[in-house]
């Protein structure tokens, strides 16, 4: 992640994938940023091989519940806040 500051004092945030040469940063794609201007960079280190199922959403499937209705998703503010079902949504 980049931290650009701006005029002002306000700040811009960028996210850039680098590879460190043992050098410099090297970016591993086009970089939007003008030349001959001073950046600060905050480094953070992108684990090698990640583990998917170290992530909690890894197997957020098995914590699905059956409802029965059919229409939760499309008609969610009916189901939880009592407004009047969507014409457009009816079976």
């Amino acid at each position: 992640m980049m931290v650009i500051e701006l005029r002002g004092g306000f700040q811009m945030t960028k996210t850039l994938k680098v590879l460190f040469d043992g050098t410099v940063f090297r970016p591993s794609g086009p970089v939007d940023l003008e030349a001959g201007k001073k950046y600060t960079i905050t480094i953070q280190l992108t684990p090698e091989n990640s583990d998917a199922t170290a992530d909690p959403a890894y197997d957020i499937a098995s914590l699905a519940v059956d409802t029965h209705v059919s229409d939760l998703a499309a008609e969610h503010d009916h189901h939880l806040y009592g407004t009047p079902k969507r014409d457009t949504h009816r079976e």
